[in-house]
Formats: C-alpha cells, sequence, structure tokens
C-alpha cells in the first residue's frame, strides 16, 4: 500500500508527460502488414510488450535506425531514449560501446536478436563491438526498462532490448553507404536482395566494414560485419535461416586515462599501439514456423553461436622487452526455443521454453619477442586454463486478456534453472574449481484501463539473477565464494499516458527494490576486487516523454527521468598498506557509510529535440542530452564524483530522389569537454596519513561530424 501510495503521490506532483506510443494494434498487429510478414515477426513479437501491455517501453523503427548516424553502435542510437546514458571508450562512438538503463549496467540488460539471447553466458554482457553495424540490419528495436516482459534466457534485471532483422522485401533491391568524417573515421556497407520469389524463396546479404583512429590515443578500431539470410514462405509455413559475422580488431580503450589527465591531456591511453583486442563470432540461426490459423502458431528456432579471440598486451615487469601476455577466448554458445501463440482481438496466450549451452575456455600465453630457447616457458603451452559451462533451461506463460473493451489483464510467469561450472587455474595462478545450481521463479503481472485516448497501468514484476563469471572468480579467490547469493528484485511500474494525431503524454513512476542486490565494496582479497551482496537497494524514479507535432513540417519530442538510486546501511572497505615505499599488503579497513548513492546513476537525465521539415525531401534535427552528477564508486564521496554534462548534437538528411540520399550529422556542436563513465580503485596508509587512488575516466570526442552518403537501386 505504502508504494501504490507513493506513485500516485509522485504522479500527482511531477505531472503528466510522455513515453513513446507504439502505433500498433492488437497486440503488435498491424491489419495493414501482410501475412508473410506477420508470420515473420510472430516469434519476436511474443517477447515483445504490446500497446495495452503494462510495462515501460519505447519502440524504434527501421526508419529511424537508417536515419542514425552510421558511425554510432546501437547503444549510441538508443542513447536519446528515456533513462538511458549511452558511453564509448574510445570517444567517438566505434570500438566498445555500452549503456546503463535506469543506472543498470549491461550485465542487467537483456539482449535478444530473433527471439534468441545474445548476451555472453559467463559475464552476462552484449559487447557491442562483436555486432558493428547491427543497426543497418535491423527491421525495429524494442526497450522494456525495469522488468518487463519475460524473454528467453538470463531475465531482464534492469531493462531488455528485443531486436529484429529486416521483414523480406517484395522485389529485388540494393543498397550502398558510404560515409566518412572527424578522427580518420569511415564506414562502407552494401545490401542486396531478391525479394519474395514466385517460388516463396528470398536471399538478402549485406556486408560492413568500419575504421577509425578514435579520440583516444590508440583507440583505433577495424570493424567488419556480415549478414546472410535465406527465407522460405508457402502458405502457413515459413523457414528463415540466416547468419551473422561480426569481426573486430581494436586498441585497449578500457584502462580509461587517469583523472590528473584529463584536463591537461584528454586523449592521453595507457595502452600501446601493440596492445590490441582481437575477437570474432559467427551466429546460425534457423527459424520454422507454422500458422494454423489468423489465431494459433507454433514456432522453433535453433542458434550456434561460435566466439574466439584474444587480447594482447605488453607486461610492464622487468622482463617486459621480451614478452607480451596473451588472454584467449574460445567458446561455443547453443541455444534451442519453441513458442506457442495464441492470439485473438481480446485474447493473447503464448507458451515458450528455451534451453542453452554455453562452453567457454580461457587461456593465457606468452608471446616472445626475441630469440626461441630464452623465455621462461612454452609459447604452445598456455600458463593458465580455465573452463566455464553453463546450461540455462527456462520457460514463460503469458496471458492477456482485454475486458469490455477497455480494461487489459496481463499475468506472466517464468522459470528458470541454471546450473554454472568453473574449472581450471586462473591467470593468477590458484585453482577455480566452483560449480552451482540456481532455481528462479519470477511472476508478473498487471492491468490497464483505456478511457478514449488515455490509459492507465500498474504492474508488479519479480526478478532474480545469478551471479555473473567475474564476480564468481573473484570471490573464490578471496575465500568468499559462499558467501555470494543471487539477486532479486520487485520491479514496480504505475503509469499514465495520452494520445491523439498531434500530442502524446506520459508518466511512468518505477519502484526497483532489491534484495541481495551484488555492489562493489572496495574490498580486495588476494588482488581480487570483492563484491558483496547488500541486503537492501533500491532505484525509484519518474521517466516523463512528451511529443507534439503542431503541424506537418515541424515535430518537438522531450524526456526526463527523475530519480534516488540508494544503498541502505553499506559498508565500503579499503585497502591499507603498511610501507608507502613497497607498498607491503597489511589489510583492509573498514568504513561504515550509512546510505549511500548507486555507482553512475545520475538523479536526472534528459534529453530534448526538435526536427523540421521545410522542402521536399529535407530534414534537419536537433538533439540536447543532459546527464547529471553521478559517482564512480559507491562511497558519494565527491572526489570520486563526474560532473554533470550536456551535449548538443545536429543531423540534416536530403533525399534527392528515391535512389540517392544525403545526411551530415555533427555531434557535440558546443565543443564541450565532458567524462561519461568512470572506474576506480583506492587504498589507503596504515597509519591513515593518505590514500592511493587508480582510475581510469573516459573522456568522450568534442566537435566531430561525419557525412553520409546513400544509394538506393
Amino acid at each position: 500500500m505504502k508504494i501504490a501510495l507513493t506513485a500516485a503521490a509522485l504522479l500527482l506532483c511531477l505531472g503528466v508527460s510522455a513515453q513513446n506510443v507504439e502505433q500498433t494494434k492488437d497486440f503488435n498487429t498491424n491489419d495493414d502488414v501482410v501475412l508473410n510478414e506477420r508470420i515473420d515477426s510472430t516469434l519476436i513479437t511474443s517477447l515483445r510488450a504490446g500497446t495495452r501491455t503494462p510495462v515501460a517501453h519505447t519502440s524504434i523503427s527501421r526508419e529511424e535506425l537508417l536515419s542514425s548516424n552510421s558511425l554510432a553502435s546501437l547503444p549510441m542510437v538508443l542513447s536519446l531514449q528515456p533513462s538511458i546514458v549511452a558511453t564509448n571508450e574510445g570517444g567517438t562512438g566505434l570500438g566498445y560501446s555500452k549503456m546503463r538503463v535506469r543506472g543498470s549496467d549491461a550485465s542487467r540488460i537483456n539482449v535478444t536478436l530473433n527471439g534468441v539471447t545474445i548476451n555472453d553466458a559467463e559475464s552476462q554482457e552484449v559487447f557491442w563491438v562483436n555486432m558493428p553495424a547491427i543497426s543497418g540490419l535491423l527491421g525495429s528495436v524494442q526497450l522494456q526498462r525495469g522488468v518487463g516482459t519475460s524473454v528467453n534466457g538470463s531475465g531482464a534485471f534492469g531493462a531488455s532490448v528485443n531486436m529484429r532483422t529486416g521483414y523480406i522485401r517484395p522485389k529485388p533491391y540494393g543498397e550502398i553507404e558510404l560515409s566518412g568524417g572527424s578522427f580518420l573515421t569511415g564506414t562502407v556497407s552494401a545490401a542486396a536482395g531478391t525479394g519474395r520469389m514466385a517460388d516463396g524463396l528470398s536471399l538478402d546479404v549485406r556486408y560492413a566494414f568500419n575504421t577509425t583512429e578514435g579520440y583516444l590515443d590508440n583507440a583505433t578500431a577495424r570493424l567488419h560485419s556480415a549478414y546472410a539470410a535465406l527465407d522460405w514462405y508457402s502458405g502457413n509455413n515459413s523457414v528463415k535461416v540466416s547468419y551473422l559475422m561480426g569481426k573486430e580488431r581494436t586498441g585497449l580503450t578500457w584502462y580509461g586515462i587517469p583523472k590528473d589527465s584529463v584536463a591537461t591531456n584528454p586523449r592521453y591511453n595507457p595502452a600501446t599501439p601493440g596492445d590490441t583486442d582481437n575477437y570474432e563470432q559467427h551466429h546460425i540461426q534457423g527459424v520454422y514456423l507454422h500458422q494454423f490459423s489468423p489465431a494459433l502458431s507454433v514456432s522453433a528456432t535453433l542458434n550456434f553461436t561460435k566466439g574466439a579471440g584474444y587480447y594482447e598486451y605488453l607486461e610492464t615487469d622487468p622482463m617486459s622487452e621480451y614478452y607480451s601476455t596473451r588472454n584467449a577466448m574460445d567458446n561455443t554458445y547453443s541455444v534451442a526455443t519453441a513458442n506457442l501463440k495464441y492470439q485473438t482481438a481480446a485474447v493473447q496466450l503464448i507458451a515458450n521454453a528455451s534451453y542453452s549451452i554455453y562452453d567457454g575456455d580461457h587461456l593465457g600465453y606468452y608471446v616472445y619477442n626475441f630469440e626461441p630457447g630464452f623465455y621462461p616457458g612454452d609459447y604452445n603451452e598456455p600458463f593458465y586454463d580455465n573452463k566455464g559451462y553453463k546450461t540455462d533451461a527456462s520457460g514463460f506463460l503469458r496471458g492477456e486478456w482485454l475486458l469490455w473493451d477497455c480494461v487489459n489483464l496481463y499475468a506472466d510467469m517464468q522459470y528458470r534453472h541454471v546450473y554454472y561450472r568453473i574449472n581450471g587455474t586462473d591467470k593468477k595462478g590458484p585453482e577455480l574449481n566452483w560449480s552451482k545450481l540456481y532455481d528462479f521463479l519470477n511472476p508478473k503481472g498487471g492491468i490497464s484501463w483505456q478511457i478514449g485516448n488515455n490509459r492507465l497501468y500498474a504492474s508488479v514484476a519479480v526478478a532474480h539473477k545469478e551471479p555473473a563469471r567475474s564476480d564468481i572468480k573473484d570471490a573464490i579467490q578471496g575465500g568468499k565464494a559462499d558467501e555470494i547469493l543471487p539477486e532479486r528484485l520487485v520491479d514496480w511500474e504505475f503509469g499514465y499516458s495520452f494520445a491523439n494525431r498531434h500530442l502524446a503524454l506520459s508518466a511512468n513512476v518505477y519502484l526497483m527494490e532489491y534484495e541481495n542486490q551484488l555492489v562493489q565494496t572496495g574490498k580486495i582479497e588476494n588482488g581480487y576486487a570483492i563484491k558483496a551482496n547488500v541486503p537492501r537497494s533500491y532505484r525509484r524514479g519518474i521517466e516523463m516523454v512528451a511529443a507534439w507535432k503542431p503541424a506537418e513540417w515541424i515535430s518537438l519530442d522531450g524526456n526526463l527521468t527523475l530519480s534516488r538510486n540508494k544503498i541502505l546501511d553499506f559498508t565500503n572497505w579499503v585497502d591499507c598498506y603498511d610501507n608507502p615505499e613497497y607498498w607491503t599488503p597489511m589489510g583492509q579497513k573498514e568504513e561504515y557509510l550509512g546510505t549511500t548513492d548507486l555507482l553512475l546513476s545520475p538523479s536526472v537525465t534528459g534529453r530534448a529535440g526538435v526536427t523540421v521539415k521545410p522542402v521536399t525531401g529535407l530534414s534537419i534535427g536537433a538533439a540536447w542530452k543532459y546527464v547529471g552528477k553521478q559517482y564512480y564508486d559507491n562511497t558519494s564521496c565527491e572526489d570520486r564524483a563526474l560532473p554533470a554534462y550536456d551535449v548538443l548534437s545536429l543531423q540534416a538528411e536530403y533525399c534527392l530522389n528515391k535512389t540517392i540520399s544525403f545526411a551530415i550529422f555533427a555531434e557535440n556542436i558546443l565543443n564541450k569537454t565532458y567524462v561519461a563513465d568512470a572506474w576506480v580503485y583506492r587504498a589507503a596508509f596504515a597509519d591513515g596519513s593518505a590514500d592511493y587512488i587508480e582510475d581510469g575516466l573516459f573522456p568522450q570526442a568534442p566537435f566531430n561530424a561525419m557525412l553520409k552518403v546513400r544509394l538506393t537501386f
């Protein structure tokens, strides 16, 4: 009751604003879409929220994706959506990019491609650098904030991103896109397709290459991606086989730069030109779908992902002139899913089952730079060999019922059974031998009420999350493996929206209440940073979005998120050193901090935008993004706070005809210096005389621009 009253009070105090409204009908079914496209999207919409589902979500169309900057990875494309903060390690948009939603990091965001979860099973993250130019082949993206609806694989613990590749086009086509701009950045992509042929077959292919020297020194990126899809459609049957490849070679950027270099040399990168990251992924998917009737369909999906690569860096010990260290990965990920869907104008019922197997090797090698016979080990034998094995069996039942043409009831129940095992030596030497079973039950439910152009909704959802590999590995080495517990989240959502032809307004209050959330404590055991479960923490806020189109040639939109993100009764640990000269470890001291801010969780984020179309074929847009102050550890210490920043960008696109179009993108046009992300390690002298701080900050690029030319035939 207290939660409901709090939500109602926030709504009354902060007023009505907006959330993007999907312009679709009857649980995402658009009556104007031809039958084969409905079949192609049946599985995907089974994981998505519909217009009546009581969860907070926004959708990005193919037109919006195509009009975005070719340089931008998907997190950067989504950066203007509500409650999102997106960053890029190299500062430009290419290379390692990541995003946080409501402060939740990448390990808490479930990402699916055509219904298959693509999060790495061990880190639970998606490394977007391994999927370059992905936005160019997508048909749409839905972002759900909070727990949202049930999805395959690891449960969404803060948000979910549902991606769908493009629909089959009815006619043959070809596309070429070229772009170039600041920091020697360039992209080229080509796509072609047969369209739907008389025998029901179609073939689509796409290739893209992106390159940049980066804003930071040595932040180079050479990214390749390829895509091919063979589709067959006949009557009520559809079969689709697709292949997606991503290959990257980048300079190491994850160190960031020291804090004192931000003002004096913001492009400094402690990594050398020889420090590189190299990885390659291959995704193969096969989907079969049968439509028994307009209301009933069944589908099955098989997915196989092969990943392999390494990162390499020069050693810094006295032998560093002789060798570098290569840390390699070699893994496979296999998934099988089945989906049964029944849908009418008033009822939607979905039954889904998924099973995945992850098998991954972590290997370390020495790469020697001098004559054989003078090195301390065998180049061909790894100096560490650690294996991870994980299975995930999950299923959910979801239903929505429309009563009296205005009240929609929503119920959703998910079960997950997870087994995870780690065996072998770690890169620092000791054995890592551990295994664990997890069983999670995640219920969800809600109600929405449509009154003319007005809509009210409320929902509650429970989610659980198992620890990631890094959490477990560090806990094992610190002797704390048995103390790491799975996390639990109860997510309450309350919203209102209004939409007509010219205006859309909505507000969404969220109350995300955590039990045993894993947070960084500052504690170090045997050189490993230890996370610990904190009994209580929360993320509470309101998301407001507005869109207004007073005339056909102009539209305005914006969003604002106000939030509080806190840990209750937090105890921080600081590494203690005895001898300042030799940094001999002595122990750790405890700091009771009480209620503190969750790291990298700004209390204010927002954006405002305007788009004008003064003449036929010309579109000009401006967007302003604001991110409030955020701390980059959990101590709420002002010395470890990133100042608030705002960025203004412009873009213009002109379609000369149906064949050729031009676009220009100008980012950070006010040439502001700002830092969007950071990390910190802290130690102290035993006598309390001084602190030792090691940190890494990630400055973003000043003014930069990109020109894009697109040919369609």
